[in-house]
């Protein structure tokens, strides 16, 4: 896989080597170069050849009737074009390869290896708490949270005792999102097992009616009592739309690097761990 996105980089540097020009290529004939592009990587690799050149690429925009420079200028233009994104035309590039599969089933994985990429590189961490003890009534707001929210998914992970000093018959967790009009969606009630350590995880798929995530690890009966309750290893991680997140890569790499050092690194260090 790591030649593959080296071969990307190759594409990436022959964008750069040619004379200026003007002509903006329209959005459906860029997502066909950058089909044919991905086809052309996917072969080469499958097949092991030998590339010493950096005009793999300028074939394929002649093809079209394009230059480099022609599709330098074309990407570097999308900057300044409020209703397009190009990776919109990559999303189209990739539906392309997407109904020829059966013809073109090396491509089509190499395709899906971008768009994990992609959402792996757009994920961040926004809550993270490795230890929390609750032994007071006063103490279970640290087991509240209220998160600001985009539109994506919120994976919930942690790890949970609740010990024999612990004095309520019952104890609840729950979660849900709350919209821009103060209504409550997707609520979730689970009730919290005892004197054994739970690991706990939870997805909430947000929208743009979206205005809070809420979580409360920790939620009483009608009288409640002095809790014991122990989390470890508290993680919430937010991950844009998969469109989202390749529109972020993409736009990244305006200056026409567009599969550039940032790209291929997080791709081999996953190589790497695996």
């Amino acid at each position: 896989m790591t030649r593959f996105f080296s071969l990307l980089l190759l594409f990436a540097v022959a964008l750069t080597t040619a004379c200026k020009r003007t002509t903006i290529i329209p959005d459906e004939e860029l997502a066909m170069i950058f089909r044919d592009a991905f086809l052309t990587n996917a072969y080469i690799d499958h097949k092991a050849v030998r590339i010493d050149s950096l005009n793999l690429y300028t074939p394929i925009f002649a093809h079209y009737g394009y230059t480099t420079e022609d599709v330098q200028l074309t990407i570097g233009n999308f900057s300044k074009r409020k209703s397009a994104r190009l990776g919109d035309v990559v999303e189209r590039a990739i539906e392309m390869l997407e109904e020829e599969g059966l013809k073109h089933d090396l491509a089509v994985t190499k395709l899906d290896t971008i768009r994990n990429v992609a959402v792996r590189t757009a994920e961040r961490v926004v809550l993270q708490d490795s230890l929390i003890r609750v032994r007071t009534l006063k103490d279970s707001v640290r087991l509240q949270f209220s998160l600001p929210a985009e539109v994506g998914e919120y994976e919930l992970t942690y790890e949970f005792r609740i010990d024999s000093l612990d004095k309520n018959k019952r104890l609840y967790r729950r979660t849900w999102i709350e919209r821009n009009d103060s209504t409550q969606v997707n609520v979730q009630i689970n009730a919290l097992a005892r004197n054994r350590d739970i690991p706990v995880t939870r997805k909430i798929t947000t929208d743009s009616t979206a205005r809070e995530v809420k979580i409360h690890l920790l939620t009483f009966p009608e009288s409640p009592k002095r809790p014991s309750i122990t989390v470890r290893d508290l993680k919430v991680t937010f991950s844009p739309p998969e469109r989202h997140a390749i529109e972020q890569l993409y736009e990244k790499q305006l200056g026409i690097r567009i599969f550039a050092d940032e790209f291929i690194r997080a791709a081999c260090e996953k190589d790497s761990i695996q």
